[in-house]
């Protein structure tokens, strides 16, 4: 009895030990991703901080551009010398609910999701995973289980193809990432289309040009180089991402994108189309009628080529943190770095963002879609800066190219930017008005 009841002791006791070893190697990511990187932004800032005598001029102009355009809510983060130096919210955060827009409110970014996608792909290049020369499909490929492809070109897909939208994908039947109802009828589905059945869906297709050839936007593309940090890495595609990228760079706050209201994030905004009486077929093929922010496209599906949720100071802290300079601590080599803004070929777009003007070294990244607009202006030397958005307007697209300008516009009337303020590292200590302002002063 007593050798039974030592053994029993002991193997609880092995038991108990492998338990407390496995709990630690389960946390050891956790230990490195939680090092102090400053405090959390979107917690810890507020729109009384940057209420500066100085901008004043810049907001009005700001809120007369908002009232002409019907946008309800906005956020402005702007960031020198690899400093936060002002950022507020605009308007409405949700109108309905009458809650204003604060700094650190989160919005739907669209394609400016493309620019995390590509910072995980050059991280998974530093981390020696992948190469951009790896071929993506076929035998050989990343992505080998993909085994019926039309077009046997497709074979010679590498993954900067993907970064710089010159795979060849063709967009004969629409883009596949906002036809799902759609595809769900043409496919005979019986439920949502999974990724890898988007991506099949592509392949079915035969190429539009070679790989390599003249680039053409693709929002597929994006979704693919999601899969193959999934399938690389070995972890879920958003894991991967806030894990070694995102909280390494400080930012908490930033996920993948929901496709209803009542399921938003806290601190998530509302979003507003530019037509509320517009609707489409939803993605989960019941056919009933929705609107496409919330419910027609499936904006979760989008994934890396669409689906993040960010603040604007959060993605300030990002583009910090892959621009090559030594005030925010970089989360990629400078051979990355580099590599994300080379452009071999006019007309080429650089690796994750949309443009790259080496003349001043503005790097521009924009995102549009129902209900949402982002803005990202980077540059070298002098002011860089995001605008996010919850609304969308008519104009599609082309109503980004607006946003930068009235931006720039606006900024010329600022009198004096601060100084003395970095709110990457601090908060600036600063009288909070208890004052209620008046509808005049909200919009």
């Amino acid at each position: 009895m007593k050798r039974y009841l030592a053994l029993v002791t002991i193997i609880l006791f092995i038991g108990v030990v492998i338990f407390f070893q496995r709990s630690c190697e389960n946390h050891k990511v956790v230990a490195v991703i939680e090092e102090d990187h400053g405090y959390r932004l979107n917690d810890s800032l507020s729109n009384a901080i940057s209420d500066l005598p100085t901008t004043e001029k810049m907001e009005k102009y700001i809120k007369r551009w908002m009232a002409r355009n019907n946008i309800r809510g906005a956020s402005l983060a702007v960031m020198r010398n690899e400093k936060l130096i002002y950022c507020k919210g605009f308007g409405w955060a949700d109108q309905e609910q009458e809650k204003e827009a604060e700094v650190g409110d989160i919005y739907r970014i669209a394609s400016a999701s493309k620019l995390i996608t590509a910072v995980g792909i050059m991280k998974l290049c530093d981390e020696g995973k992948l190469t951009l020369d790896s071929k993506v499909f076929g035998e050989e490929g990343i992505l080998n289980q993909f085994t019926e492809i039309r077009d046997k070109r497709a074979k010679q897909i590498t993954v900067r193809h993907l970064l710089n939208h010159t795979s060849g994908f063709s967009r004969r039947m629409g883009d596949p990432m906002f036809h799902i109802a759609e595809i769900i009828e043409w496919e005979e589905l019986s439920t949502t289309p999974t990724a890898d059945e988007l991506i099949a869906f592509q392949l079915d297709m035969k190429l539009r040009d070679n790989p390599g050839g003249a680039a053409q936007y693709s929002n597929i593309g994006y979704l693919v180089l999601s899969r193959i940090i999934e399938q690389v890495s070995g972890m879920e595609y958003e894991d991967y991402l806030q894990s070694h990228v995102l909280w390494p760079a400080g930012c908490y706050d930033m996920h993948i994108a929901r496709n209803y209201y009542k399921d938003r994030y806290p601190g998530e905004v509302k979003y507003y189309g530019h037509d509320p009486n517009d609707r489409i077929k939803s993605y989960d093929g019941t056919g009933a009628m929705r609107p496409r922010e919330y419910g027609g496209n499936d904006i979760t599906g989008l994934q890396g080529a669409g689906a993040w949720v960010s603040s604007a100071v959060e993605m300030m802290r990002l583009v910090a943190s892959i621009d090559g300079k030594p005030g925010v601590p970089d989360i990629l080599s400078k051979e990355s770095v580099a590599q994300m803004r080379n452009i071999t070929r006019k007309g080429d777009y650089a690796l994750g963002w949309a443009r790259y003007n080496p003349s001043n070294g503005s790097l521009i990244r924009t995102g549009t879609m129902s209900g949402t607009c982002a803005y990202i202006d980077h540059r070298d030397n002098g002011i860089s800066y995001v605008f996010l958005t919850n609304t969308s307007h008519y104009r599609g697209a082309s109503f980004t190219n607006s946003i930068g300008q009235m931006i720039r516009d606006a900024m010329t009337r600022v009198e004096e930017w601060p100084q003395d303020r970095d709110m990457f590292v601090s908060v600036p200590t600063t009288e909070v008005s208890t004052e209620v302002p008046t509808s005049e002063e909200v919009m």
